[in-house]
């Protein structure tokens, strides 16, 4: 259910993006502004999940521990995880010359993508759990594991 609702407000996320864009100037969008406007939608998704990423990271690299702060946040990304192959396959920006990390091979392997993402809400699921239970050390270990799955899926889908 969550996953149905989610992917419903990417898509909807991205229809407005398009209605406010036609509302403006009482033209259609282009192509060019539809590709912009679907690469600004991925690159909030995006920002959602570093920003929630950013206090676990710097948990691991000796900050306060707060397993509250850990446990919330991997909620948030797990919530998010499957809005990242939704907002890629709103639209299809290969031919298009817009500002993104994205490799265009993402839309050749879209299996392999949304599968990813899939890895990485499991993991940010599992290290909540971790997390809740409050025991610094465990929860400090358990972040390689989780923050692997992001790096699996940079390391072949995003631009070095």
């Amino acid at each position: 259910m969550l996953k149905k609702v989610l992917s419903v407000g990417a898509l909807a996320l991205t229809s407005a993006l398009v209605v406010s864009a036609y509302a403006q100037n009482n033209t259609p969008p282009s192509p060019a502004e539809l590709a912009v406007g679907a690469t600004e939608t991925r690159q909030a998704v995006f920002k959602l999940l570093g920003f929630n990423m950013a206090p676990i990271g710097a948990m691991a690299r000796g900050a306060e521990f707060d397993a509250a702060v850990a446990e919330r946040n991997a909620l948030r990304i797990a919530a998010l995880a499957p809005m990242i192959p939704d907002v890629f396959s709103v639209y299809d920006t290969r031919e298009f010359d817009v500002d993104t990390e994205a490799l265009p091979v993402i839309w050749d392997n879209t299996d392999d993508f949304r599968q990813k993402a899939m890895d990485l809400q499991d993991a940010a699921t599992t290290f909540a759990a971790v997390a809740s239970g409050g025991d610094r050390n465990t929860t400090i270990a358990a972040i390689r594991a989780f923050g692997a799955t992001c790096g699996n899926c940079h390391d072949q889908y995003r631009v070095d």
